[in-house]
C-alpha cells in the first residue's frame, strides 16, 4: 500500500494534469497553476488547488493485516478521503474578467471529468498492481457548506469547484508479530493387524 507522501501525491498529479490540459489555452503558462491556498498572500497564479480536509473512511472494509515480503505482516492500511477546492486567485495580476474566469472554471470541470481516476502505483511506481483506483468525483456540497470552507480562512465567497479523491489507502509501518507456537503434543498409536493393538 502506498507510502505517506500519496496525499502530497495525489494533489500534485492533479495539479500536473490540469497543466498539461490547460496551457497555453485558457491559462497562459503551467507557473500560473499551483498548489496553494486562498488564504496565501503576494503570491502571483491564476487557479489554485486547496486541500482543505482529510477525512479517514471507517467504513471502507480493510483486511486484519498485510503481508510486507515473504515473511512480515503489517496493520492494515488506512483508507482516507481527500477534499479539494479548486479556485481561482483573486489576487492575481492577470486582470480577468467574470467571462474568463467562467472559462477557465469550465475548462477545469471538463478535466476532471476526464480525468477522473489515477492508479496508486502511476503516483508510487514502487507499489504492487491491483490497488484500487483513487476516483476524483464532485463532492456533494451545499452553497451553504461551501460558503463556510471559505469563511473558515476570512475570505469571501468565489465560485470555486470542490472535488473528493478516494479512496487513499496509507500503509502502516507497525508489524505484527504472527503467533508462535510455544507446545506440541503428539499422540502414537501401536496397533496390530486387527485394529485393536493387543496382538490377537
Amino acid at each position: 500500500m502506498a507510502d505517506y507522501t500519496i496525499i502530497a501525491d495525489v494533489s500534485s498529479y492533479i495539479v500536473k494534469t490540469l497543466r498539461e490540459k490547460m496551457c497555453p489555452e485558457p491559462v497562459p503558462s503551467p507557473n500560473n497553476i499551483e498548489i496553494s491556498s486562498p488564504a496565501a498572500q503576494d503570491v502571483d497564479y491564476i487557479v489554485g488547488l486547496y486541500l482543505y480536509e482529510i477525512k479517514e473512511e471507517m467504513q471502507v472494509s480493510r483486511p486484519p493485516v498485510v503481508e510486507r515480503g515473504r515473511i512480515q505482516l503489517v496493520q492494515p492500511p488506512r483508507p482516507y478521503s481527500l477534499y479539494y477546492m479548486v479556485f481561482i486567485n483573486g489576487s492575481s495580476q492577470m486582470g480577468l474578467k467574470a467571462p474568463d474566469i467562467q472559462k477557465i472554471i469550465g475548462r477545469i470541470a471538463q478535466i476532471v471529468n476526464d480525468n477522473s481516476s489515477v492508479y496508486p502505483q502511476q503516483l508510487q511506481p514502487w507499489l504492487d498492481e491491483g490497488e484500487p483506483p483513487i476516483v476524483l468525483s464532485q463532492a456533494k456540497m451545499t452553497l451553504e457548506e461551501k460558503v463556510r470552507v471559505w469563511q473558515a480562512i476570512n475570505k469571501p465567497y468565489e465560485i470555486s469547484l470542490f472535488y473528493k479523491a478516494a479512496p487513499v489507502f496509507l500503509s502502516s509501518e507497525i508489524v505484527v508479530e504472527p503467533p508462535r507456537v510455544s507446545e506440541a503434543t503428539f499422540g502414537i498409536s501401536m496397533r496390530g493387524n486387527n485394529g485393536r493393538g493387543d496382538g490377537t
